[in-house]
Formats: structure tokens, sequence, C-alpha cells
């Protein structure tokens, strides 16, 4: 096979930190507010800026708190599970490794005795109809190491006794989260946003604030977890005053990250955006024998975090089959078509190409011949 001519114009399609908007470049930075204390009115106009225009394009109520937390996505997730859990019997949805973390957060750290850990294999979801209305719901909404996504969230019913905690960091501005199913969300901005790593976002229902003011774990609570001061939800958290430093470079870039995606048609765009990367993908995957989405059913196939799989009609088997999904990202690597595609440690051999909202679909389009020359240059390799 030939190699292809054209390449892709941006060549990064890491599933985190993911490509930067398209035009973006370090301008984007220029009115940062440096030098000064974050909690200075200026500081704090930029934070509540981004809080704002989050709330906006994704169409967050009015009476959900929105706040800029530490530690990415994980420590926005972990900030809640220590804040929150502990009243109820918990479910905990894992399949994939990000959502064992959280498993492994609720039976090793926090020792929640009630507790259901409902599993399913890379590509495939538990039954999600398995759980309980009267306990509380722990779940990525999508997997980003497996590509498998929940289709929806019918399961979660509207009368809930219990709280939904949403990881939909690899979700968020790509897929249409349901705000009245959800009642702790996280994400960070380095995914379909295109942001910068290090700081997470926690949204929280009323219901859940209303948990928060009236349950105390008996745990100890690091400080960066707090939210809560003499019995009262820490208003001030969610109007821009940030539990720790934040860094202003990152929070300008956000800025940026949330005008283009207001500039591509808001949450609507963005969705759009991405699910014509998978489009790409669904076709190309259609008339190649040698691929397969690692999600089995079609409706849970992710738009951001696209994994695939070798199929076994490739012709390649045992340790030729196992290594060729390195091979092929080692190979478009050195060609400067795509970097850091090969997918997460913890997953089963597979390509991980990210389909965010960032990623222009000619980019897609152009990657989609190399991946097939790369496949016949690594089965030309082992012959």
């Amino acid at each position: 096979m030939a190699k292809p001519h054209l390449k892709p114009g941006n060549a990064n399609f890491s599933s985190g930190p993911c490509a930067k908007p398209p035009g973006w470049s370090t301008d984007a930075l220029q009115g940062a507010f440096l030098g000064r204390s974050h909690r200075a009115p200026g500081g704090l106009e930029k934070l509540r800026g981004v809080i704002d225009a989050t709330r906006e394009i994704l169409a967050i109520p009015d009476d959900y708190r929105i706040g800029i937390v530490p530690g990415s996505d994980t420590g926005a997730i972990e900030m809640a599970l220590w804040s929150l859990l502990g009243p109820r019997g918990v479910d905990v949805l894992a399949w994939e490794n990000f959502g064992q973390m959280w498993v492994a957060d609720v039976v090793n750290q926090l020792g929640i005795e009630d507790r259901r850990v409902m599993e399913a294999p890379y590509g495939e979801l538990p039954d999600l109809s398995a759980t309980s209305p009267d306990r509380d719901i722990i779940f990525t909404w999508n997997g980003t190491t497996s590509g498998v996504r929940v289709p929806n969230a019918d399961w979660i019913a509207e009368d809930r006794a219990g709280l939904t905690f949403c990881d939909a960091t690899s979700a968020v501005f790509a897929m249409d989260l349901p705000w009245d199913k959800l009642d702790i969300t996280t994400w960070s901005w380095q995914k379909v946003l295109g942001g910068e790593a290090a700081h997470g976002m926690l949204v929280l229902s009323p219901r859940a604030v209303e948990r928060l003011e009236a349950y105390t774990p008996s745990w100890p609570m690091p400080k960066v977890f707090r939210m809560v001061a003499k019995g009262k939800l820490d208003e001030a958290l969610f109007r821009g005053a940030t539990i720790n430093t934040p860094s202003m470079l990152c929070v300008e870039d956000a800025l940026f990250c949330l005008e283009w995606a207001k500039s591509v048609g808001g949450k609507s765009g963005m969705v759009a955006r991405a699910e014509a990367n998978l489009a790409a993908f669904t076709a190309w995957v259609e008339k190649t024998h040698w691929a397969e989405f690692l999600a089995v059913d079609p409706a849970t196939r992710s738009s951001t975090s696209i994994c695939i799989a070798i199929s076994e009609a490739s012709g390649l088997s045992g340790d030729a089959l196992q290594g060729a999904p390195k091979a092929i990202a080692t190979l478009l690597e050195k060609e400067g078509v795509a970097y850091d595609i090969n997918n997460h440690r913890a997953a089963p051999p597979s390509l991980r190409i990210w389909g965010g909202a960032t990623i222009e679909v000619a980019d897609t389009e152009a990657l989609l011949p190399w991946l097939d020359w790369a496949f016949n240059e690594y089965k030309n390799q082992i012959a």
C-alpha cells in the first residue's frame, strides 16, 4: 500500500491533555491576571467568568453550584466521594480503569460496607437497570479507556432517594448531560475544551447541597476537600474563591476555550463536532477488515475517546495481534501523523484516538488512510 500524501493539519490525537482549540496560540494568554492575588477583584472576576460561561454553555440550572477545585477531575470526584458518601448504600459502576479507581476509593479507602460493585469488561456496560434509586450511584458517563459511554440517563430514577455521582470528564461539552438526573458532576478543562490540566470542575445539585449540610463524614477531611463551614455550604467556593491557589494562566486559557466553544455553536456545536468525528470512524470501520470498535454496542460508542481494536479478521493472531496497536501508534508518531494514540496500559491492546470537539473532522478523515498504511506496514514487517 502506498504511503498517503495528505497528513492531518493537527497530529495531536491524545485523549488527555487533548488538542488545543483550532486557532489557539500563546496570544490567548496575554490578558492573564498574573503577579497578583487570585482573591483580588480582578482575579475573582476571571474565575467567576469561567463559572458563568460554563453555566451558560452547558445550560446548567441556576440552583446548581459550580466550583473550580484542585486536582483536575480526580480531585473533583474524590472531593465529592469523601464529602458525601456514607449515609446510604452505594452502587459503583466500572467498565474501565478510571471507574475501577472509584471502586478502589469506595472499597479500600473509605471502606463503605454497604456497597455493590457492578463491573463489565472493556467494551461493554454493566447492567444499568440493576442500580437502585434508594442507593447512591457512582459512574463515569464516558469510559475514557474503553470508548464506552452510557447511551442515556433513562436508567436513573427521577424520584431517586440516593445521589448520582457522575465522572463526566471525557463527556461534558461533547455529549448531552441531563442535569436533572445528575447530583454531582465532575470534569477537567483538559479534555473536550482543550484546556490545561490540574484544575477540576465540580457541579452540585440542590439535593447534593442538602446532604452536605445535613451529614458529617466519620473520616478525616483534608483541607482541599472541605466544602462546609459551621454546617453550611461555603458559598464563596462556588463564586470563584477557590480553596487553594489556581494557575491564572490556566484560567485565562480556560476562558479562551470557553469563548471558542461559544464561537462554534456552544454545546450543540461542540456535540456535533465530536459526533462528526465518530461518524467518520464508523464509516471507515465498516469497510475496514482489520479494525473494529472496542465498544460492542453501537449505541454505547464514544464520540471522544474512540477505541479501535485489531479484528481477528485481520489475519493476525497471538503476539502479533497483541503488538499491533503499539506498533501502529509508533509508526504514525514517527511520520508526524498522530501522537499518543496507543491506548492506556490498563486497557486491552488497542488504539485510542481522540475525537472531541477540538479535533477537526478533516484531520480525522486525513488520519484514516494512514491507519490502513501503518497496519499494512506492520503486517509486512512481521511476515
